[in-house]
């Protein structure tokens, strides 16, 4: 008997009793395409099949099955496929105020707020097949809600060993720059103009352009993009309609709102909201 063809139609899973952990997983990437955007939240994932090019920060590498990957919240970041090669990945989403609760209670920290890991990627075997296990376990009929906060908490403890954090890194950032990118934040869903951030951190368009690229790794009108498909994604998690979150989002119609994200989360919004 034939096996079943991989599905090129990515899968989600999530639990309104573990609100701070999400899947997401695919079986066929070939035409999973990502643009560079970024999360909210903590990602780790693992490349499941075949290969894949990663970029992330600066840098960008070719990644295949056995790598683990990682991106911080507020990392810039793509994972796309090569020259049609299949590939098939999983991703698992965490709150990062719940992983830097963990950080603290398991000693790596001095106070329970997230801090960032240093490595983006890694080929650690163990932390490979615990990630694979945690999937298992959090999509498995077997576990109770307290048993699969254990199986998660064990994890990122296992992750916590194997990873370094990095220390702070704000010291040295511009305070004009998170005048503006704070502004985004608070408003992403309103009309904004450059000229309008411009005046709010006391920059010039090029002055606010090239700090936006060199702090976030993207332009003010792209950093406003990926806020606005941030703030849908958590709208439709709580299942809201795809018209209102449109609205509410920011876009002109549903039809921009479709487009931009799937082309930052390689899924539509339906897809999402499943």
């Amino acid at each position: 008997m034939d096996a079943r063809p991989a599905s090129p139609i990515p899968s989600f899973w999530r639990d309104a009793a573990l609100p701070f952990i999400e899947l997401r997983s695919i079986e066929d990437g070939r035409k999973v395409c990502y643009g560079r955007h970024s999360h909210a939240f903590f990602s780790i994932g693992a490349i499941t099949g075949g290969q894949s090019t990663y970029s992330n920060r600066e840098m960008d590498r070719q990644v295949s099955q056995g790598t683990v990957v990682l991106m911080n919240p507020g990392d810039v970041h793509a994972c796309n496929p090569i020259d049609g090669d299949p590939w098939s990945y999983l991703m698992c989403y965490v709150d990062p105020q719940w992983l830097g609760e963990l950080q603290h209670a398991q000693g790596f920290t001095d106070a329970p707020a997230f801090q960032r890991f240093a490595d983006i990627a890694s080929d650690d075997a163990e932390l490979y097949q615990g990630l694979l296990a945690l999937r298992s376990g959090l999509l498995g009929p077997l576990l109770s809600t307290t048993e699969k906060r254990a199986e998660a908490e064990a994890f990122f403890g296992l992750t916590l060993q194997r990873l370094v954090l990095e220390g702070e890194r704000d010291d040295s950032l511009n305070p004009r720059l998170e005048i503006a990118a704070e502004l985004i934040e608070q408003h992403c869903g309103e009309p904004l103009r450059l000229d309008t951030l411009c005046e709010a951190a006391q920059l010039s368009p090029s002055q606010l352009i090239r700090g936006f690229k060199q702090r976030y790794g993207m332009t003010p009108h792209a950093y406003l993009l990926n806020r606005r498909i941030q703030f849908a994604h958590a709208r439709l998690k709580s299942g809201a309609a795809l018209a209102e979150v449109a609205q509410e989002a920011g876009f002109a119609d549903q039809a921009h709102f479709q487009r931009t994200f799937k082309q930052l989360l390689a899924a539509t919004p339906g897809q999402y909201r499943g």
